[in-house]
């Protein structure tokens, strides 16, 4: 009698046990689930960037949109479950069946989850150690960079989620129709970095196939890694604090030569650690959806997407270099739209319904909306002395439309262009690079000279210096910068001594 009273008073436990073991077993197989239906497989490291940063301004319709397609089914799973189990306790074998059954379906779900956001890839990535700082990084402060006697402005437009893929299958696309025409005419007007012979782009990379990586990786020449073995990760990626102080980035560079920087996105520049990492590396002003209120670009209250449309941002962007031109100083001048976010993008006045898609329809809004920005600029008395260069930020994360639209074995890559540069080459074709060659190019598309050619991981792509992608080849170059690196820990996360 006491062994059968003791066995009952341990079933509400086993019950509990079990029933937190699905709930979480289901709520990371759903969430998976809705990562990679939302966002395709981008890489686990922007995933843990992202539970390890805050959600700061981050758009409320993805959080909506996660709730029900992550929580609600996670819980009814779990119901449903739990019931079946509670019915296997009928028979002989009940307390077993149910025990097992329980384990075995929750290593099956977290199994698939693993795979499915490529957990699995990671932790082997992080076994694995990469000697690639010891051997190839270049210090910027190791080698001579030498400005031209009169310094040169930079605008610098870096476009969400913009890639060639957009193109017209016959210019080398993947799309029925051009989506993109005047980023095309832009492209051929000025210096396209291309994969082909046509206009083309960047492979995405580990550490930078989101919007922070990215820029990371644009302007210090190094992908964005988490930060294992830093006692203070928050402060790492952008919580609060600093973030990467050990990293040179262009900003400190064109800081220490006299610029004035600033960025603007239309989204609360918080989010993803942007503003902290700015901050931290010499930015001297910082706009967002929260300045554009007290400036009045927009009403006090006013919210939509993730802040403002790129309608406005625009607009704040020339009302900005329009005061920033009147200083004595060179300026460099860094925005982000955000439009073409997935999921669909944001449809705003100024988008036509030529296209059945919506995304297709902000895409190509997008593209009208730059080339009528770049007009007005060349009709600016600061225009001569400026350099443009638009790229996007990371390859698209709008998973449903290229499982519709595009053929899985397309190999998409990043939108870039410089316009109005001092110096050109003719080595643009047929290029092998990634988003931390931009870190040098952009110095080398201001005039400057960079002894070697070589800043952080990138090469300056107007010499003919091989980039580290056509050096090793991408596919072994990419998996370097997805290991382990006690020298990127050391170097980069920590604060330099003084």
């Amino acid at each position: 009698m006491t062994k059968t009273r003791s066995r009952r008073q341990l079933h509400p436990v086993a019950v509990a046990f079990l029933t937190l073991l699905l709930l979480l077993s289901y709520g990371c197989f759903f969430a998976a689930r809705w990562f990679v239906t939302v966002y395709g497989r981008i890489g686990f490291d922007s995933i843990l960037f992202t539970l390890q940063s805050s959600l700061d301004g981050v758009q409320s319709g993805l959080v909506q949109s996660l709730l029900l397609r992550g929580a609600l089914p996670t819980v009814i799973c779990t119901a449903l479950s739990c019931a079946i189990l509670m019915m296997l306790r009928k028979l002989p074998v009940r307390r077993w069946v149910s025990i097992l059954t329980s384990i075995a379906l929750s290593v099956g779900l977290l199994g698939y989850a693993a795979v499915d956001v490529e957990l699995t890839d990671y932790i082997w990535q992080m076994l694995s150690h990469s000697h690639l700082y010891e051997n190839e990084y270049v210090a910027p402060d190791s080698v001579e960079i030498t400005f031209p006697e009169e310094k040169r402005n930079l605008v610098y437009i870096m476009l969400e989620s913009m890639e060639t893929t957009y193109l017209s299958e016959e210019l080398g696309g993947a799309s029925d129709v051009n989506l993109i025409p005047e980023l095309t005419e832009l492209a051929q007007e000025g210096i396209n970095f291309s994969h082909n012979d046509s206009v083309g782009g960047f492979h995405a990379t580990n550490g930078a196939s989101w919007t922070i990586g990215s820029i990371v990786a644009q302007t210090a020449g190094i992908p964005l890694k988490t930060p294992e073995g830093v006692d203070d990760w928050q402060n790492g990626y952008g919580k609060e604090g600093i973030f990467l102080p050990g990293a040179a980035s262009i900003t400190n560079i064109l800081d220490d030569a006299g610029y004035y920087t600033s960025f603007l996105c239309g989204s609360d520049a918080s989010f993803g650690g942007r503003k902290t990492y700015y901050l931290t590396h010499g930015m001297d002003k910082i706009y967002d959806i929260y300045t554009a209120r007290k400036d009045g670009i927009v009403p006090k209250d006013y919210f939509v997407w993730w802040g403002m449309e790129d309608l406005h941002l625009f607009e704040y962007a020339r009302q900005e270099l329009t005061a920033i031109s009147q200083q004595d100083e060179p300026f460099a001048f860094t925005m982000l739209t955000v439009d073409t976010h997935h999921i669909g993008g944001y449809q705003c006045a100024y988008c036509t319904d030529e296209y059945e898609e919506t995304y297709e329809q902000s895409i190509s809004c997008s593209s009208r909306q730059v080339m009528e920005f770049v007009e007005w600029l060349k009709q600016q008395p600061f225009y001569e002395n400026t350099t443009v260069i638009i790229t996007g930020d990371h390859l698209s994360m709008d998973n449903g439309y290229f499982q519709r639209n595009v053929d899985e074995d397309y190999d998409r890559m990043v939108y870039n262009c410089i316009l109005n540069s001092p110096i050109t080459t003719d080595n643009t074709k047929n290029r092998e690079y990634c988003a931390v060659d931009l870190f040098p190019t952009t110095l080398a598309a201001l005039g400057c000279t960079i002894e070697g050619d070589r800043l952080g991981l990138g090469t300056n792509l107007f010499s003919n210096v091989p980039t580290l992608a056509e050096k090793w080849g991408y596919d072994r170059f990419n998996s370097e910068l997805g290991k382990a690196s006690d020298y990127y820990i050391a170097h980069f996360h920590n604060v330099p001594e003084a």
